[in-house]
């Protein structure tokens, strides 16, 4: 019972937050009405639809469960009417916008990650560790990598400070807190403390994985080669 509550929870936090970063990003990509709204709601929903795949449920809940979309949609639609409210000061608060969007994003991706490991138990499938913390990794990224797709940026997952890793992070404590103490509502706090408090002081302090930048080695290579051509003599 408790468990059941606990996904509930999880799944209308997750959904509203991710719903609220997927709505402000198509905003800001200058999309209309229904682009607005269509995003926020697949950010939120997203990650719910992959892990409904991955555990072979057809089709995946949302479909049975309408109240999902319901709340995806009246999320969606609330950020857009207080955008088109202050739209005359919307790019002058591009600042805040982003730190509001920042937090609701990280908010999101500790809940479903989260909620997606709790699921490996609820189907008991929780023997295999692996598959119950990707579950937690899928269902966490899921919606923001759509979210990303559909507003032609590059996967939040891939080049975000620390994004991919603070999932994997808090669906494993998650798993071990919940494997091994059994408490539902302990292990569902601090796992989401740690994901947001990881995501933010990334944010804050610019913590990032190492990266090749390619660009800047086709530079220098490019002025290598170009000071090894002979040049040109002037007759």
């Amino acid at each position: 019972m408790i468990s059941e509550i606990s996904l509930f929870v999880l799944e209308l936090i997750g959904t509203v937050a991710f719903a609220v970063s997927g709505a402000l990003t198509a905003i800001k990509a200058r999309f209309d009405l229904f682009g607005v709204v269509f995003i926020g709601c697949m950010t939120g929903v997203g990650g719910g639809i992959l892990r409904d795949v991955i555990l072979g449920i057809h089709p995946p809940r949302i479909f049975s469960e309408f109240y999902i979309v319901l709340i995806g949609i009246f999320t969606s639609l609330t950020v857009f009417a207080v955008s088109y409210r202050n739209r005359a000061s919307f790019d002058q608060l591009r600042s805040k916008i982003e730190s509001v969007n920042l937090f609701f994003d990280a908010v999101g991706l500790a809940a479903f990650s989260v909620m997606g490991t709790e699921t490996a138990f609820v189907h008991q499938v929780s023997d295999n560790m692996f598959l119950s913390v990707m579950l937690g990794f899928f269902t966490g990224v899921g919606g923001g990598m759509l979210r990303d797709v559909f507003t032609a940026a590059a996967p939040s997952v891939f080049r975000k400070r620390i994004y991919a890793l603070a999932s994997l992070m808090g669906s494993g404590l998650y798993y071990l807190l919940r494997k091994y103490f059994d408490h539902v509502i302990l292990a569902s706090a601090l796992s989401m403390l740690s994901v947001i408090a990881l995501r933010l002081l990334a944010a804050r302090y610019r913590w990032k994985l190492p990266r090749i930048r390619l660009e800047e080695q086709k530079q220098s290579f490019e002025e290598g080669e170009e000071n090894k051509m002979p040049k040109k003599v002037d007759n």
